[in-house]
């Protein structure tokens, strides 16, 4: 893939890989990494370019650099508050707040399927689960910030 190629598609998606890999991982820091890992595996030919939705294709890249992140033995165990030391919100959107609260597992499927408008099927093939998963945690996640906002979406 040429250098050419490489910005047009940093320049379309590569926002859409760091707000993914923000909402999986809870550090700008480390979102800043995935999203750079990501593009520099495509310019190193690492990375093999799955034909169709280029979009899917880097947000599946960085959802799979995202879990190997989570499973490191540096990041075991921490809290959700000390991965986060500061969450967005700060202009007082509690809505985004409540979202950025959610569980991980919860967090991403919000992300994708309604900040990048993912559909299903796709939300669960970026995330490896299956399809009936992804509509559990849209439902939970729903009841989740229904509890928390104290009221109806």
């Amino acid at each position: 893939m040429d250098r050419d190629e490489i910005l047009r598609l940093f320049g379309l998606y590569g926002d859409d890989v760091y707000r993914l890999a923000l909402s999986m991982l809870g550090s700008r820091e480390d979102a800043e990494d995935v999203c750079q890992g990501v593009f520099l595996k495509l310019c190193e030919g690492r990375m093999r370019r799955r034909q169709g939705s280029d979009k899917a294709w880097l947000l599946t890249c960085a959802a799979n650099q995202c879990r190997n992140m989570l499973r490191s033995p540096d990041r075991q165990g921490q809290e959700l508050s000390e991965l986060i030391p500061d969450r967005p919100g700060a202009d007082g959107d509690e809505v985004l707040e409540a979202v950025w609260r959610l569980p991980e597992k919860y967090r991403a499927v919000v992300h994708l399927y309604c900040f990048e408008g993912m559909d299903q099927t796709e939300t669960a093939r970026i995330l490896k689960v299956t399809k009936t998963c992804v509509q559990t945690r849209l439902q939970r996640a729903r009841a989740m910030l229904r509890k928390e906002l104290d009221y109806e979406f």
